[in-house]
């Protein structure tokens, strides 16, 4: 059977939470938000995980998390470097911040052989996206068609301060565009967000980095990060990132990739601040509680 392969986004540094939130403990024995994505897409039939990840986090990775789950699912490390960019490219002077989700879906090409979606580490999706994933990436998926999950904006934002967000624009349930909007809250008119805070009318879909792709995508990235190297860096390089959403639309409009919006009723969350804990905390309580989730997930 050809694998079907998770791939998480890990490598990113929590600078605004504080500390590695990818691992985290939120459940009751002790998991992170990353166990409970692991174990829903093995629930979904996924059968192989590469973690992208910065190499000096390994050993931690290994101990607190990919020991237990090993029994469970085939797992492989891709690191994410920031020195990992082409010869031509000199770098950037005391820059620490890897270069951005785009180059973190890169650094995993040589573990990827066949369908595959990509998700951050630190976010809670619910059971029934890996569940339309799965299928999606079974039936549909080709090197032209990738998959987007959509969640309703309200459904991803937190009390405890503004998130980013990718808003989308749809014609007959295929994404046609969609933009990277920061300062997104809730205010007393409804959702806003951008620097002019203007309203996100209700129900608008958001991309999470939640994505379906085959092995094609990697060459098809190649040149937008090359694009990102020679301009975006030049213009900000301490803090340009390659945005996996804002490459994606690239691609649409270059008519090199169509997108199918997936959609889920359930709520994300997760730790953007410190301040989110409680509430994810009382959150997986109540999951393993009511039986959503076993109150051990790795036995």
């Amino acid at each position: 059977m050809e694998d079907l392969t998770l791939v998480i986004l890990a490598a990113g540094m929590g600078s605004r939470y504080g500390g590695l939130k990818q691992i985290d403990k939120f459940g009751k024995s002790g998991e992170a938000i990353i166990d409970f994505s692991i174990y829903d897409a093995i629930q979904a039939g996924f059968n192989k995980l590469v973690l992208i990840i910065r190499e000096e986090h390994e050993a931690i990775f290994e101990e607190e998390l990919v020991a237990k789950i090993r029994p469970h699912i085939n797992v492989e490390y891709a690191f994410q470097n920031i020195k990992d960019v082409p010869e031509w490219f000199e770098g950037v002077e005391g820059r620490e911040k890897p270069w951005g989700t785009t180059h973190a879906l890169l650094s995993a090409r040589k573990h990827v052989t066949g369908p595959f979606m990509i998700i951050n580490a630190d976010d809670y999706y619910g059971k029934q996206a890996f569940v339309e994933m799965a299928k999606f990436l079974k039936e549909s998926v080709a090197d032209d068609k990738a998959s987007m999950m959509g969640y309703i904006v309200d459904n991803t934002i937190t009390d405890n301060g503004t998130v980013t967000r990718g808003v989308c624009k749809d014609k007959e349930g295929f994404l046609v565009d969609i933009v990277e909007t920061d300062g997104i809250k809730r205010t007393d008119k409804g959702v806003v967000g951008g620097p002019d805070e203007a309203l996100i009318p209700d129900g608008t879909l958001v991309s999470m980095n939640f994505w379906g792709f085959t092995p094609a995508i990697f060459d098809l990235m190649d040149s937008k990060f090359e694009r990102f190297l020679k301009e975006d860096v030049a213009g900000n390089p301490m803090k340009a990132e390659a945005l996996l959403p804002n490459d994606v639309g690239s691609l649409i409009d270059d008519g090199k990739l169509s997108v199918q919006i997936l959609q889920t009723p359930d709520r994300w969350f997760g730790v953007t601040y410190q301040e989110d804990k409680p509430m994810v905390l009382a959150q997986f309580d109540k999951f393993q509680t009511d039986g959503t989730y076993p109150s051990k997930l790795w036995k």
